[in-house]
């Protein structure tokens, strides 16, 4: 994990701000169900009133409404509405003067921006108002059996017990008149009534204030409000208020302001994308250049330990996979905790007591998840190498599909493949049938969720102690919630992959190349005899070997010179010419370049002196020109022309319409071996170094060309160490020293004369290519000479 993570170093700041936009799209998210909230429970159910203090209210509302207050409250209630309190006003909450019915009073702009804390100081009287205005027969007789008990007094009376008695009789026979409408009873009349007669007892307020508080206090802050909404819509509607306008008004401005909260979100989640995509990309860039510079450095140990197919899906597939899981965790993974706990939070606020069904539902979640992550990962982990087997045998089949057929093994190889394919389909197939069971149950436990929501808050409404409006924002968070969970189950599903994926590129980032550069490089002496070769009693051991690949090597190759190496198919020759240019390590004796050992050199000295021209001929696509200039990008179009005919390819690259310009396939295809040889011949020559090793190169070339070549570049390379492999003995007779190896050993060094004389392994070589009269007729030429 630390791994996939360990590439957004670079990219901190992106992630910062991908943070912050994902922080704002979260609080857009989280903000619209409490818009829809509002819309439902305040815009069509309160007629677009927010505020339990009404707007307006006429002056019998205002009047009737002290009754129930404090003495503070009842000074907090006149300053709101800019009116002044009668001492009898702030003492009984009645007035003598004669109001009109129709008098409006109005809050104040003072009050307005204060309207919340007035909200809260002024709750309890006008939710008292408002219930003694629809009092219920249950709650009437409630107070008519506290009068009937004697549990009040008069407030300002010293009257006797009889006169209680009296006085408590009146008001039975008050109530008793009252009237039900829809089975709910106003009582405030009666109350205002007996206030103005001081015949309202203070004990009874008190009882009912209490009564009330206990309500809110079971009911909860929102459910509070809601009532209080009521209170104040019945004044602003009494006060002649246009009640549609209002709605209408408040409606239009919610849903302006959900609409710019949409935008802005829909706005953020195009910026979180592109940033993340970005930085997906960027990483992915990173890692394949990083991988990519890093085989380039590998020496042929390194090549060995990893094969080309598995460098392949480790710089493409393995990359895409970490930057499709990063591009999704920044877009998604990261954003599932910010909406989870968000929604948290959010659910909590709504005060519906129904966290337990979420808490539920996480449970289940997590439980599936974990069941299905333990049977999926090991698969996970075998994929990739499952991927790597079937590009392993693609490549296999594509690159040597000629000799598959010339075999007949066609049917073989369509099996074999089938096989590593039919592996990776039944591993593919199990992760995915896996992981597709798990949408479906997410699904159900979704579906189930808004049922058992819906089913507990059904009943919460319909106990008058939850809105509808709050039931549907829960439920929008609770789908929020358990969204965020599956986003952490899609990280789930792709996580493992990722993992695998970023362990086996970091092992190939990891890999130290064994040759490089040693810290102070060595500098190349200006000699006369520049070009020497030494191999002062070379061994070489391959990595992981058991025995030598060569032992005890020692010759010199000077400038001006051939140097033929020939021997038995797998001796060690292409061995032998691979230490020179440190493709492979001596792991004993010494190589030395005019007299410094190559390890002392840096990689680009040491190879800028030479012109390997390999066993195969690698071409790249582009043109015959771009390839022929591959060692020396400034080489002119003359030396091209040189080297074109030294190599003795100026008659089919005439034959081509666009000549040196004619473009060359992937891997040279589109030429034959012996064509492909020849420009990989020309190439080292235009490169014009100051050692030609050719590694049986000359191979695919008939004798006739084979000769020309090699006498022309006999003539035309002079003063320069030439080092030729071959498998002909024809192609070697005339070089100026012979070296024989047998078995990773050096058996015979001369002139082909002396070692016709003196090594066994050579003349054997000799008289199974060449017959007794071509051998007769050097030796007499030797002899001549």
């Amino acid at each position: 994990m630390g791994k996939i993570f360990k590439n957004l170093a670079p990219y901190w700041k992106s992630v910062i701000l991908i943070l912050a936009l994902l922080f704002v799209q979260a609080f857009c998210d989280l903000s619209l169900p409490a818009f829809t909230s509002d819309i439902i429970d305040v815009g069509i159910q309160n007629s677009g009133i927010s505020h339990t203090l009404p707007q307006s209210v006429t002056a019998s509302e205002f009047q009737t409404a002290l009754l129930f207050m404090t003495d503070s409250e009842k000074q907090i209630w006149a300053d709101a509405y800019g009116q002044e309190l009668t001492d009898t006003q702030a003492a009984t909450g009645t007035s003598s003067a004669t109001i009109a019915d129709d008098t409006v009073y109005t809050l104040t702009a003072d009050s307005i921006k204060n309207w919340d804390t007035l909200d809260s100081e002024l709750r309890i009287p006008l939710l008292v108002d408002y219930e003694m205005s629809h009092v219920s027969d249950a709650q009437l007789k409630s107070i008519e059996s506290s009068i009937a008990s004697g549990t009040g007094s008069a407030g300002n009376s010293s009257a006797s017990g009889k006169a209680a008695s009296a006085q408590n009789a009146a008001m039975m026979q008050a109530f008793s008149s009252l009237k039900a409408v829809d089975g709910y009873t106003d009582i405030r009349p009666l109350f205002l009534q007996m206030a103005q007669a001081r015949q309202l007892p203070d004990d009874l307020l008190s009882q009912v204030r209490s009564q009330t508080q206990k309500t809110l206090d079971t009911m909860g802050s929102t459910l509070a409000s809601s009532m209080g909404v009521a209170f104040a819509v019945r004044c602003d509607k009494e006060a002649g208020m246009d009640m549609n306008s209002i709605q209408t008004g408040y409606l239009m401005q919610k849903g302006l302001q959900m609409v710019l909260l949409a935008l802005l979100q829909a706005a953020v989640a195009v910026m979180v994308g592109f940033f993340a995509a970005r930085i997906g990309a960027g990483v992915g860039r990173t890692l394949r250049d990083q991988v990519f510079t890093n085989v380039i450095s590998f020496s042929g140990a390194e090549m060995d330990h990893f094969s080309t197919a598995s460098l392949i899906t480790r710089s493409t597939n393995d990359v895409q996979q970490v930057q499709m899981v990063l591009t999704m965790l920044l877009r998604m993974i990261i954003y599932a905790p910010i909406l989870g706990i968000g929604g948290l939070i959010r659910v909590a606020g709504t005060g519906a007591g129904m966290g337990w069904v979420i808490g539920l539902a996480i449970i289940v979640i997590l439980g599936i998840v974990g069941l299905l992550m333990a049977i999926a990962m090991p698969k996970f982990k075998l994929m990739q190498k499952l991927v790597d087997r079937v590009n392993l045998v693609s490549r296999e089949i594509l690159t040597g599909i000629s000799v598959i057929r010339a075999f007949g093994r066609e049917k073989r190889e369509e099996e074999r493949f089938d096989e590593a394919n039919v592996a990776l389909t039944k591993t593919t197939l199990f992760t995915n049938r896996v992981m597709t069971f798990m949408m479906p149950v997410m699904m159900l436990i979704m579906n189930g969720l808004s049922i058992l929501i819906v089913w507990v808050a059904g009943h919460r409404i319909d106990a008058g102690v939850m809105q509808v409006g709050a039931m549907t924002a829960f439920i929008t968070y609770a789908m929020m919630i358990v969204t965020s969970f599956l986003m952490l189950t899609m990280l789930s599903i792709m996580l493992p992959r990722a993992v695998v994926a970023s362990e086996r590129i970091d092992e190939v980032i990891q890999m130290k190349p064994t040759i490089t550069d040693p810290a102070s490089p060595s500098v190349l002496p200006e000699t006369d005899a520049k070009g020497t070769i030494a191999f002062h009693h070379v061994n070489f051991r391959y990595p992981g070997g058991e025995t030598d690949a060569l032992s005890d090597i020692d010759f010199t190759a000077l400038p001006g010179q051939t140097t033929a190496i020939i021997g038995s198919t797998g001796c060690g020759k292409s061995t032998l010419v691979s230490l020179i240019p440190r493709l492979y390590d001596i792991t004993g004796g010494e190589i030395t370049l005019d007299g410094v050992d190559i390890r002392s050199l840096s990689l680009g000295d040491l190879r800028g002196e030479i012109g390997f021209v390999p066993q195969k001929g690698n071409l790249f696509s582009g043109t015959i020109a771009s390839n022929l200039r591959f060692g020396n990008q400034e080489a002119t179009d003359a030396q091209l022309k040189d080297a074109i005919e030294i190599a003795q390819a100026s008659e089919f690259i005439h034959e081509k319409a666009d000549g040196i310009e004619s473009p060359i396939s992937q891997g040279g295809n589109n030429v034959s071996g012996g064509q492909k040889q020849r420009l990989s011949i020309a190439r080292a020559i235009a490169k014009n170094p100051q050692i030609y090793v050719f590694d049986d190169s000359f191979s695919a070339l008939d004798l006739k060309t084979d000769a020309k070549l090699r006498h022309e570049l006999s003539e035309r390379v002079k003063n320069k160490t030439v080092i030729i492999v071959a498998q002909r003995i024809s192609t070697i007779l005339h070089a100026d020293q012979i070296l024989v190896l047998d078995e990773g050993c050096l058996v015979g060094k001369g002139t082909h004369a002396q070692l016709m004389e003196s090594c066994e392994v050579y003349q054997q070589i000799a008289t199974s290519q060449l017959s007794a009269s071509e051998l007769e007729k050097e030796r007499k030429g030797g002899d001549c000479a």
